[in-house]
């Protein structure tokens, strides 16, 4: 048994023990939108809803198997569904849970990996009931630095990319600043903003609202989130739609420094690095992207209720199972773990 301190409110913080006892199969427990991060020892976390409460797994053997989740906190009239919900970072000596409630505040919650506790932190968002939308990234170097984007209403009533940063064993985010403002008065309302981080280089992906037309841009900081480049529109084509695809895609920066996203269109998913043409992965929605380098990267995806990964570089084809919202991550030994939920239960497995 360990004891583990959950923190509801920065002042009031309340003791209990749990069994870390290990998922005998392929579910974890009871929950809604998974999210998953290895930290610098390989240590795997996997963060999802319940309602209004917060759980999280740990996995000590590459995803062989899983503690029972702890209960981190209760966030009352949390954000859950449709991509919203707590999202994750691991580092070297800390995790980061966000989580948004439907007044519009991001709470934030930080694990010390040495201790295992877990403990409230305030909010994320300088400017009370901000971001009332509910749809985050979240995104952490190996040098305890995290990094957090949101759609952000404070600037004329209207959604707008929001940026923030926290480093190390700071108890709070920096300044809020606006990463990017649409020139047709808001970006896409219901599309989840995507982040990613290597080295000083932050890139953050969000879906436009630009003549009509809902598109994949990409904003690029060079100084760890001091500063962003001009946005540019991902792909050669251009989606007119009166409405909103609720499927904000997936981003992330390899280890040769090239970034990659993947994203949907009419339906299709599509692969494209920026200044490239986009490349056809398949049919499907709720899209992310896993992996270090061209050999190992891989698109996770829905179709219908198959969820499956598919190889930007070769188009092989893995099923993972049934279900919805796969999210995956890379492993040692070329092997890749998947998570996603089915019927109200959170999944996972090993490819």
């Amino acid at each position: 048994m360990r004891k583990i301190l959950l923190s509801i409110l920065p002042c009031i913080a309340i003791l209990f023990t749990t069994s870390w006892s290990v998922s005998p199969s392929d579910t974890i427990s009871a929950g809604q939108q998974p999210q998953i991060a290895s930290d610098n020892k390989g240590i795997i976390r996997v963060v999802f809803g319940e309602q209004d409460q917060i759980f999280c797994a740990t996995s000590v053997d590459k995803g062989i198997s899983f503690s029972k989740p702890v209960l981190v906190a209760n966030v009352p009239e949390m954000h859950l569904g449709m991509s919203r919900g707590p999202q994750l970072a691991s580092s070297a000596n800390f995790s980061i849970i966000t989580a948004i409630d439907k007044a519009g505040n991001i709470h934030w919650f930080r694990l010390d990996h040495k201790a295992n506790v877990w403990e409230n932190m305030g909010t994320v968002n300088d400017l009370n009931k901000s971001a009332p939308e509910g749809l985050m990234g979240l995104a952490a170097d190996n040098k305890d630095n995290f990094y957090a984007t949101w759609l952000d209403t404070r600037t004329g009533g209207h959604n707008q990319i929001y940026f923030s940063s926290l480093s190390g064993k700071a108890i709070s985010w920096s300044k809020n600043i606006m990463a990017y403002r649409s020139p047709d008065g808001h970006v896409c309302e219901c599309c989840k903003p995507n982040i990613a981080v290597k080295d000083a280089k932050v890139v953050i992906m969000f879906r436009n609202w630009i003549n009509g037309s809902r598109d994949l841009y990409l904003t690029t900081s060079v100084n760890n989130g001091k500063s962003f480049t001009a946005a540019e529109k991902l792909g050669l084509d251009s989606w007119k739609l009166n409405g909103c695809p609720m499927d904000g895609g997936g981003v992330a920066i390899d280890n040769t420094n090239i970034v990659q996203t993947t994203w949907q269109r009419k339906g299709t998913i599509y692969y494209a690095e920026p200044g490239k043409p986009e490349i056809y992965i398949g049919k499907g929605r709720i899209c992310s992207i896993s992996g270090t380098n061209a050999d190992n990267t891989l698109i996770a995806l829905q179709n219908n209720d198959t969820v499956k990964l598919i190889s930007p570089k070769n188009k092989n084809v893995t099923i993972a199972g049934t279900g919805g919202f796969l999210k995956s991550i890379s492993l040692p030994g070329n092997k890749t773990l998947c998570v996603w939920e089915q019927n109200n239960q959170i999944k996972f497995k090993r490819i």
